[in-house]
Parts: structure tokens; C-alpha cells; sequence
């Protein structure tokens, strides 16, 4: 059978309809771009497969990003989009980005793939709650109800839209961090994020405000990763992306003295 006659393509090479020899503006950087919606948007539309009709049902869901940027949602087992989960774990998830004028005028990321849930008290269940309730920490609330779990996303493919002339399909590898070789990193994360938070608040506010140019508040960092740091103040997110990729605690402590040195010598 052929794509026409309704077979998927396989994971990573979702199809392109933008025109033959079509480039897109000098400007755009579509991976940069995508990936900086994986990390800083707070919540998205959930599509998953509605398991009575079959038609794809939306939800809206709070999201957050493991380490390596996936998509992990919190959900009760009593709502239908769980339920349409269990039954077919095929789901995409849109995070948009808001802001004056036209809504479509603002980027926009479609991420593809499949959603299982992480095993309660498994290897990577302390990860993913903490960076999870770092983004939400309301969700502290409710998340140990027996209900309640927390499901990650394995990516197939992404679509971005970051308006007129200016979309691109994109692979897996294109929107998520690269862990090879970045074991030492992964199991220090959890420490280096608390220590920063309470050992470097006066760092964390520089970043944010002079190397990202936001407003001041109760800047903290909720997660980090190869490629970049997460930050939070509140409802407030924004992404501080390195140098260099980082795998070591020796590397990492480096890029961020850096990073806050650079921060301090800005006027």
C-alpha cells in the first residue's frame, strides 16, 4: 500500500507541502525556535484519538519538558483524554505562543508521537515530578492523588509555524536535546538546581534580565539540561540557552560563571 491509500509514514518524516526549492527568510531559525517553545511554554492543546468515534479530540493540558525537552502532561484517569490514551497512546500536542495582534502572526509548534505513563516510584518518576512541579507547583496539590499520573512523550515528528513564510517540518532530533555522553550532567541536575536557587538567586535575576531582557521578579531555575537552562518566575518562563553543549558538572558549573559574568558586564 501506498501513502494515498492511508498508510502512515514512518516516524521522523512527517511530509512537507511548502513548495519545491522554497527557502525560508535568512532570519528563521526553525530549529532555535521550536526548541525554545518545547522548553518555555506552560500549557498546550492536547489531541488525542477519541476512542468511542475515533475522531481526534482536543484538551487542554498543562505541559512541561523532561531533560531532553519531551512533552510530560499530568492527567487523571478519570478524564477522557486519559482515557483515549490507554487505548491509543498516538497524540500530539500544540504549544503556541500568545501575544498582541494576531494570534497567528505568533509561532506555533505541533509535536507528533506516542504518550506512556511514567511508572509511579520508577527510575524516571522522581525526575519527571520534580521538573514537572517546578514549572507547576500548584499541581503539588493533586499530584500524589492515586488517580493522578504523569505521562511523557516519545516524539516521532514537529511542525512549526512561526508565521507567513516561515514553517517547517522537523524531526525528532531537531527539536530534542541530545543526552549521549551526558550521564555525569543527568544524575547532578537535581542538585545544581537547588543549589543555584538558593546559593545564586542574584545570578539567576541577571540572566533573566540582562542576557534575556526580562522583567525583574523571582527568577529560579526549574530545570537543566545539555543545551540550556529552564527558567520560572512565577507564570513567567524563558529559556537561557549555552555556549556550548554541557555533559559534566565541571562544564556546567563553567558555562554558568560565564554566563553570569557576561550578564554583569552588560550596562
Amino acid at each position: 500500500m501506498t501513502r494515498e491509500e492511508g498508510v502512515p509514514m514512518l516516524p521522523g518524516a512527517m511530509p512537507g507541502r511548502l513548495p519545491e526549492g522554497a527557502r525560508p527568510p535568512a532570519d528563521f531559525d526553525p530549529v532555535a525556535v521550536a526548541k525554545t517553545l518545547l522548553r518555555v511554554r506552560r500549557s498546550g492543546t492536547l489531541a488525542t484519538i477519541d476512542r468511542n468515534t475515533g475522531h481526534p479530540f482536543a484538551s487542554l493540558v498543562n505541559v512541561a519538558a523532561d531533560i531532553d525537552g519531551s512533552p510530560v502532561i499530568l492527567t487523571s484517569r478519570l478524564s477522557t483524554h486519559t482515557a483515549n490514551l490507554e487505548a491509543d497512546a498516538r497524540a500530539s500536542v500544540l504549544l503556541a505562543e500568545t501575544g498582541k495582534g494576531d494570534p497567528l502572526a505568533h509561532p506555533r509548534l505541533t509535536v507528533l508521537g506516542t504518550f506512556s505513563a511514567v511508572e509511579r516510584g520508577g527510575t524516571d518518576d522522581a525526575r519527571v515530578r520534580r521538573r514537572f512541579l517546578a514549572r507547576h507547583p500548584k499541581a503539588e496539590f493533586y499530584a500524589g492523588f492515586g488517580d493522578f499520573a504523569f505521562w511523557r512523550m516519545t516524539v516521532a515528528s514537529a511542525h512549526l509555524n512561526g508565521g507567513f513564510a516561515r514553517a517547517a517540518d522537523l524531526a525528532a532530533a531537531d527539536v530534542l536535546t541530545d543526552l549521549s555522553g551526558a550521564d555525569e550532567l543527568i544524575a547532578a541536575e537535581a542538585g545544581a538546581v537547588a543549589h543555584m536557587n538558593a546559593d545564586h538567586a542574584d545570578a539567576i535575576l541577571l540572566y533573566a534580565t540582562k542576557l534575556l531582557g526580562e522583567d525583574e521578579g523571582p527568577w529560579r531555575i526549574s530545570g537543566l539540561d545539555p543545551d540550556g537552562a529552564d527558567l520560572t518566575a512565577g507564570d513567567r518562563t524563558a529559556r537561557l540557552a549555552f555556549k556550548d553543549r554541557v555533559t559534566s558538572n565541571g562544564a556546567l558549573r563553567q558555562a554558568l560563571v560565564a554566563l553570569s559574568k557576561e550578564a554583569r558586564e552588560k550596562n
